[in-house]
């Protein structure tokens, strides 16, 4: 019992000092409402008193009960007041951010089991992504920052943690990292943070940031069937969606399934049982084949693709592609209407004019959704679909030209230190793009900020340590669950970007990037691998983190994958000892150590 009382009068006494503002809200709230009861009533109880005994009898229950209601009633004010703020519409603010955090809203639950498709067969509405971090937008809108140093954060420490890890000879020739506390803007730690190396898949997180701000968090692609005036010609028109799936299990993503059933219901209303069937490819320009060549990760990037042109039933990992996607897409979806009682001729191209009737459509997920797959999985085939969302959105040709030029007059309107920055594709495949850890970290930072809530997908689609997308096996240590970042990985360059909580529950964000490295093995270890001083650290005691901290730590309610990643992902190595279920499980290293810094991976 003892024991049990120790462990337990720490989170009392907690509770105890969270609550105490409710508690004088409540008081401060409720007294003047009891106040003014009391003044009301008094009166009337006076005059019950002076009345004959048994008529205050037989009026006692009655005063009785007037004057409970009305007690209850200013305590239920009182109630109410203390429990907000409220917002213009009457909810509760704090129910609110919960929602938000949840990624629930409008009465839609998107939480994990929810059924993500309405009874037309359409992805059901969903908000955008939640915060990362509680409370971050104040922060990020007040808290100023003292030159070298960052709200108690010493970038010596910061500078001493890096350095041997940065002295690795593993990490190639050339090597830069950038360490900036989010909510300040500060940076903690630069080394050649405004040298341009080659940034490989982190090139997504750009990527990301441009399509939000281009298009919206709630930006839906479209893909739709027409019928020419007068003719029984109908055009399938790729939109550019490339979440667009042929499988019977949909998944929450638009399927050419449902396209081809609301087609075929459309002409047999029309009396049409056969047609001539065509699809058009039209929005996109130029080559269709990545500079790379024939790749495994990559299909070649059209409008019209179905299951990102897989050549089997995988769903994550390189595989063979289709050598004509659109095509591939068109076959499948004769089929289909097939299946539904409508003839059609062998597809070929075509573009659907403008006097065209829609028949049907059907629409992508939001695109805060997209991203967060993008950034998870390393998806190449949703980065080159976006990085042509980005380019039509701004005037520019859907080729690899317009969308890298897009990308970058987008950032640039951001205000994003561009210094080096050159974009050749929207995947990072090219291994001509460059990009530099200072521009690395100002996006992430840009994503934090509060006054660009349609951002916030960039931060809560990046892996998670040891849990998710491509770092699901590493940082399997004290780490797990507080790193979220995009890997980088070509052939010679290694790259990291993202954020990671300290033991005050600051967000930070940071960028390692190396080139010329010879083993991709080693080069990854010296990146996830603590340097001695922090295993020393790792060593310390391990306080209980601070709210706020928790909060950061605990990734958003997701909703159900899609589809497992295009990207394959190495297996998860053995581990001793039971693993935790959650991220929120994970109690991460907090250093307390007077040598240790306070930054934490």
């Amino acid at each position: 019992m003892r024991k049990i009382a120790d462990a337990l009068r720490p989170r009392l006494a907690h509770l105890v000092t969270a609550t105490k503002p409710q508690v004088a809200r409540l008081r401060g709230a409720v007294g003047p409402q009891l106040a003014r009861a009391t003044r009301a009533t008094g009166p009337r109880l006076a005059t019950l008193v002076r009345s004959p005994r048994p008529r205050f009898r037989t009026l006692r229950t009655w005063q009785y009960t007037a004057g409970a209601a009305t007690a209850g009633l200013a305590l239920a004010a009182g109630a109410v007041t203390a429990a907000g703020p409220w917002d213009a519409d009457g909810q509760r603010t704090a129910e609110r951010d919960r929602a938000a955090a949840l990624e629930r809203s409008g009465g839609t639950d998107h939480g994990p089991g929810a059924d993500l498709v309405t009874a037309d067969g359409e992805p059901s509405a969903a908000p955008s992504a939640g915060s990362v971090l509680t409370g971050l937008g104040a922060a990020a809108s007040t808290v100023k920052s003292a030159p070298g140093k960052s709200l108690g954060i010493s970038t010596t420490a910061v500078t001493d943690l890096l350095r041997p890890l940065l002295a690795s000879t593993a990490l190639g020739s050339t090597r830069t990292a950038v360490v900036v506390d989010v909510a300040s803007g500060a940076r903690l730690y630069g080394s050649g943070a405004d040298t341009a190396l080659t940034p490989a898949s982190t090139t997504k997180i750009a990527t990301a940031v441009a399509a939000l701000s281009a298009l919206g968090p709630d930006h839906r692609i479209t893909t739709r069937v027409a019928l020419e005036p007068g003719t029984r010609e109908v055009v399938l028109v790729g939109g550019g969606d490339p979440t667009l799936t042929a499988r019977k299990d949909a998944a929450g993503w638009a399927s050419l399934r449902t396209l081809a059933t609301e087609t075929a219901k459309s002409l047999t209303a029309r009396g049409i049982r056969q047609i001539t069937l065509s699809y058009d490819t039209t929005l996109y320009s130029g080559p269709d084949l990545h500079p790379i060549g024939v790749n495994d990760n990559l299909a070649r990037v059209s409008p019209l693709t179905a299951d990102e042109g897989r050549t089997d039933d995988s769903a994550e990992g390189p595989v063979t592609r289709v050598s004509d996607p659109a095509a591939d897409a068109a076959r499948k979806f004769a089929g289909f209407l097939a299946d539904a009682g409508i003839k059609t001729s062998s597809p070929g191209t075509s573009k659907a004019s403008r006097r065209a009737d829609t028949l049907a459509t059907v629409s992508s997920p939001p695109l805060s959704s997209i991203v967060e797959r993008m950034l998870t999985n390393s998806d190449n085939d949703i980065a080159e679909a976006l990085a042509r969302q980005i380019a039509l959105a701004s005037g520019r040709p859907a080729s690899f030209d317009g969308g890298a030029d897009a990308i970058d007059a987008q950032l640039t309107k951001l205000g994003l230190p561009m210094t080096g920055a050159s974009f050749h594709d929207g995947s990072g495949l090219n291994r001509d793009d460059r990009l530099t850890a200072n521009l690395l970290t100002a996006l992430l930072v840009k994503a934090a900020d509060a006054g660009r809530p349609g951002l916030r997908a960039v931060l809560t689609g990046l892996p998670v340590a040891g849990f998710t997308g491509t770092l699901t096996s590493r940082y399997t240590d004290g780490a797990a669950g507080v790193v979220r970042a995009k890997t980088g990985t070509l052939t010679g360059v290694n790259t990291l970007a993202g954020t990671v909580v300290d033991k005050d529950g600051r967000l930070l964000a940071f960028a390692f990037l190396t080139s010329d490295t010879t083993n991709p093995a080693a080069a990854q270890q010296a990146w996830t691998r603590p340097p001695p001083p922090w295993r020393a650290c790792n060593r310390a005691r391990r306080p209980r983190p601070p709210p706020a901290a928790a909060a950061a730590r605990r990734p958003p309610a997701r909703r159900p994958p899609a589809r497992p990643p295009a990207k394959s992902t190495p297996p998860v190595p053995a581990r001793t000892g039971p693993r935790p279920t959650s991220p929120a499980q994970v109690t991460p290293t907090s250093p307390t150590l007077t040598a240790c810094p306070k930054w934490e991976r």
